[in-house]
């Protein structure tokens, strides 16, 4: 795939300048140290000026890059021997959440992710990433075997939303959802959230009342995404662009408001220039909570949780 964004595309014109350069270079037995070492100067003169300075919605195009590390994609970097598990049990398997039992550093866990797709076929398959009401279900399901087991559960956050269809609607989406949020609420092992890309609206939170919630430099996390924000408020989804600064779904912005508790670096660029790099931050980081979470009390774990979401959207009044 080589799909590039707009904002990327000056540097990318450098370094395939600088690639073409080598291979003259070393074709031809010739020296272009000096022109080298200048292309090299100005493409990352350049990279730091552009990704430095990002917007919110250039952010939100980063999250939603199609070359950006998907949840199977960090399941196979940081994760051994996953067996993936199918079917909710009462109406179907979704391919939009893959879910199963792996390894992690030595550790049995359950991993539960949002999937997307890499071409046309397979994002028809999996919905671009949107769980229809199985989907949730055949999480939760899980949740609850890790539970019975005392596995910890990792959750990879990656989708626009639940699917909006009239088939998802039927089946209880809303319910799907909802009753997820209460039980993942109470399930008394660890939970490690992970947004690695795009965390939109109850479609990911669904999947992400945890412990504690980790998030990718370039990913963001929203109650609504910026197009549909523009559309209900000003009744034009050309405003994305204004929609994604109020809404505050940046990692800087969700630290600062502490709906997340720890923001992770990308390779600089974004995390699909260097997704080994990136997988490698990942685990490091769900190493060290998984760590910290394992001394935690079962009891001491579901009070943690209540109080962390309570806190949430709390605020006071002080006179001058």
């Amino acid at each position: 795939m080589t799909v590039w964004l707009d904002f990327e595309k000056p540097v990318l014109e450098l370094e395939q300048r600088i690639q073409e350069l080598k291979e003259q270079a070393t074709a031809q037995g010739l020296g272009a140290g000096d022109e080298l070492a200048e292309l090299e100067r100005k493409a990352e003169a350049l990279r730091r000026e552009i990704f430095s300075h990002l917007t919110a919605y250039q952010r939100v195009q980063l999250a939603r890059h199609p070359r950006r590390p998907y949840a199977l994609d960090y399941i196979e970097r940081c994760f051994s021997g996953f067996a993936e598990l199918h079917g909710d049990r009462h109406f179907a398997d979704d391919p939009a959440i893959v879910a199963g039992a792996a390894m992690f550093r030595e550790r049995a866990v359950m991993v539960v992710g949002q999937q997307k797709g890499r071409d046309t076929k397979e994002n028809l398959l999996r919905r671009f990433g949107m769980p229809n009401p199985e989907g949730y279900r055949k999480a939760l399901r899980l949740m609850r075997t890790a539970e019975r087991f005392a596995m910890p559960i990792v959750t990879l956050v990656d989708t626009p939303g639940a699917y909006p269809g009239l088939g998802a609607e039927e089946r209880g989406q809303a319910e799907a959802i909802a009753y997820n949020l209460r039980e993942m609420a109470k399930l008394r092992v660890p939970i490690v959230t992970a947004v690695i890309g795009e965390g939109g609206s109850g479609g990911a939170l669904a999947i992400a009342v945890a412990d504690v919630v980790i998030l990718f430099e370039n990913s963001v996390y929203s109650v609504i995404s910026p197009e549909g924000c523009a559309s209900i408020l000003w009744r034009d989804g050309k405003k994305n662009v204004l929609a994604a600064e109020a809404l505050k779904l940046t990692a800087a912005d969700l630290v600062r408001l502490e709906v997340v508790d720890e923001v992770l670096p990308e390779p600089f660029g974004g995390a699909h220039r260097d997704p080994a790099a990136a997988a490698a931050t990942l685990g490091d980081a769900l190493g060290r909570h998984l760590d910290r979470l394992s001394g935690v009390s079962p009891d001491g774990l579901v009070e943690a949780r209540l109080q962390r979401y309570r806190r949430m959207g709390v605020f006071r009044e002080e006179s001058a």
